[in-house]
């Protein structure tokens, strides 16, 4: 975790002055030639965005979800803040800071988006004063939105309790986060997000598209169990979906199915296979492989056999982001 702070780019500067190291760096690309923002019309901030690094964090891993904010942040016009607490703190007792910032051209030339990022660097011993540091670098009367990614252990989130209660969102990943995450008493556990979730929109789109064609009673009537297989790469968005298929069915009147969630180690890695079991003449399968694009339904609610091919993907980290954060 040592080396999250300086893998991440921004020009460093003292705490106390943030703000005015903003605008200093807005002042040199200009300088350089480069994209700035004439003002704060140009900036045109809509959200703040809290990205916290948890203590599972290498470098590597530290670069791509600040380069997955930063794509965000061409879509949506953030203030982000990027948390590096520190794993070895021995003898460190100060907050780093360093400021990032970058401009894009939108739909038209006109149209400016600009992004800017304060990353802080702390060791233990700051986490009092960490909150009221953040609140100062946050732009006022906008929503704020807060990501924990790969943090060691829920309980280890109560110390940052300002930003549970204030976020609009908290998002975390079932792919990386502990496994008591969902199980654990957050203090308003309707805002929490699940980004493996999000990344299932077009797969929960394509599913019930297919499914809308048919009667409610169809789909629920007669249904014994329901099972889904997948690879290995692509097991936290089976159990997001395994979820939502149950809920779905629970609302079309369903009841008393039973739910089996197999991992299918001999299938594709980014493979999914879902069925249905009614125990009589009705049939459904859906069968999709992530890494190919390509899906195939099958069914039979009593209407008549239906094979029809269909593709299939995953939201891109940034959209998966916009998709836990405004839906």
């Amino acid at each position: 975790m040592s080396g999250i702070f300086e893998a991440l780019p921004g020009i460093e500067v003292p705490v106390g002055t943030i703000s005015k190291g903003l605008a200093q760096m807005w002042e040199g690309n200009a300088a350089e030639g480069k994209p700035s923002p004439e003002g704060e019309r140009a900036k045109a901030i809509q959200v703040n965005f809290v990205l916290h690094l948890g203590l599972m964090t290498d470098a590597d891993d530290a670069v791509r979800q600040f380069e997955t904010a930063v794509r965000f942040s061409r879509r949506h016009p953030s203030r982000v803040v990027v948390l590096c607490p520190l794993a070895n703190d021995e003898g460190v007792h100060d907050i780093r800071a360093k400021v990032y910032g970058e401009c894009s051209i939108g739909k038209t030339p006109d149209d400016m988006r600009c992004c800017e990022f304060v990353l802080l660097s702390y060791p233990r011993s700051a986490r009092a004063f960490l909150e009221s540091q953040v609140s100062i670098c946050l732009s006022t009367d906008l929503p704020l939105y807060y990501w924990a990614h790969r943090f060691s252990e829920s309980v280890r989130l109560a110390d940052y309790r300002y930003l549970l209660t204030a976020a609009r969102r908290v998002l975390i990943d079932s792919a990386t986060a502990p496994t008591d995450a969902f199980s654990y008493r957050w203090p308003r556990p309707e805002n929490v997000r699940d980004l493996a979730y999000a990344r299932l929109l077009p797969v929960r789109q394509s599913i019930g598209q297919f499914l809308g064609r048919y009667p409610v009673e169809a789909l629920a009537k007669g249904l014994t169990s329901l099972r889904l297989s997948h690879g290995g790469q692509v097991e936290p968005e089976a159990r997001a979906l395994l979820q939502w298929v149950r809920g779905r069915l629970n609302r079309c009147g369903a009841s008393g199915e039973s739910a089996e969630l197999a991992l299918d180690v001999q299938g594709p890695p980014k493979g999914f296979s879902l069925r249905f079991d009614y125990g009589g003449a009705k049939s459904f399968s859906w069968k999709a492989d992530v890494a190919t694009s390509h899906a195939v339904f099958d069914a039979d609610f009593g209407s008549g056999r239906t094979t029809m091919p269909a593709t299939v993907s995953l939201l891109s980290p940034e959209a998966a982001l916009s998709e836990a954060m405004f839906f």
